[in-house]
């Protein structure tokens, strides 16, 4: 059995069950609203009445109780609790899980609007970008998604994830296990992902811009592809220059996925993208600027 402490907080109602492995990607918080279906270890720890909210993420798990209870009467009791469930299911997710033939799991992105839903298996070759419910009828698990949950505005597919922007009528720890149950059974049954072609990672501002990268442009793209794509895409987004302005020397960048409306994309225009290219192309590129998002 790996080793679990138990850890105060600077909250007097919440204390800290904290592992030596890591448990989750992401995070949950969970509570008597929630679907707890798929962890049998909050379903456990909402039996006792004095818990009344539980949050999971890295390798802690941590408990809310209510005013009635002291932690000394209780925590022991809650760690064997925790211990026995670990036992059983080491990442906490039930057993049922690890017969998907498409198991997904989800992951925080920094734009609070969007998760990331990932597979272990790719689902397209490429990426598909779907902005609306309307503009959803060729990409079959876009127009499910929207159908079936009625807070979803975006749905951003690559590779082996799918990212879902969501409004602000929910948060995402009271519908992030639904969404991510109704991806895992989507693909397991085998359904059509997309009636379109996925477009391509190498040239995906060619469609738009109607035109070959200039010199300087594919020389500007091919530094994005291999210093700052990778961090962006697992971040489940994608970041490509859409434009260069010679005279301003400027790059214009078109945000998709995760990173289109993120409140933290211009701190990552400013102080990552824009010093690395200036790093680069000195000569060239003097500022960056998102073209949308």
């Amino acid at each position: 059995m790996r080793q679990l402490t138990i850890e105060t907080t600077a909250n007097p109602k919440v204390i800290k069950f904290a592992t030596d492995y890591t448990l989750i990607p992401g995070s949950l918080e969970l509570d008597r609203t929630t679907d707890n279906s798929e962890i049998p270890l909050a379903g456990e720890l909402l039996k006792f009445p004095f818990v009344e909210k539980i949050f999971i993420t890295a390798n802690f798990i941590a408990v809310a109780k209510a005013d009635s209870v002291e932690w000394s009467m209780v925590q022991e009791q809650l760690k064997e609790v925790i211990e026995d469930q670990l036992l059983e299911n080491p990442r906490l997710y039930a057993r049922t899980k690890k017969r998907e033939l498409f198991p997904v799991y989800a992951e925080m992105t920094p734009n609070p609007a969007v998760m990331k839903f990932v597979s272990q298996r790719f689902i397209v070759e490429g990426f598909l970008e779907v902005k609306s419910k309307e503009a959803s009828v060729d990409v079959p698990l876009a127009f499910e998604l929207y159908n079936e949950f009625d807070f979803v505005t975006e749905v951003f597919i690559s590779d082996n994830f799918v990212a879902v922007t969501k409004n602000d009528s929910v948060e995402w720890h009271q519908v992030m296990v639904a969404v991510r149950g109704f991806i895992a059974e989507f693909l397991q049954a085998g359904n059509t992902v997309s009636l379109i072609k996925a477009q391509s990672h190498e040239a995906p501002a060619m469609e738009r811009i109607q035109r070959e990268y200039s010199t300087v442009e594919q020389q500007i793209s091919d530094i994005l592809d291999e210093y700052v794509a990778p961090a962006v895409e697992n971040d489940g987004g994608k970041i490509t220059l859409i434009e260069y302005d010679a005279e301003s020397k400027t790059a214009k960048m078109l945000l998709q996925g995760a990173c289109s409306g993120c409140p933290s994309s211009t701190a990552t225009l400013k102080g990552g993208i824009e010093n690395i290219l200036k790093q680069f192309v000195p000569d060239l590129v003097e500022s960056v600027e998102a073209v949308n998002g």
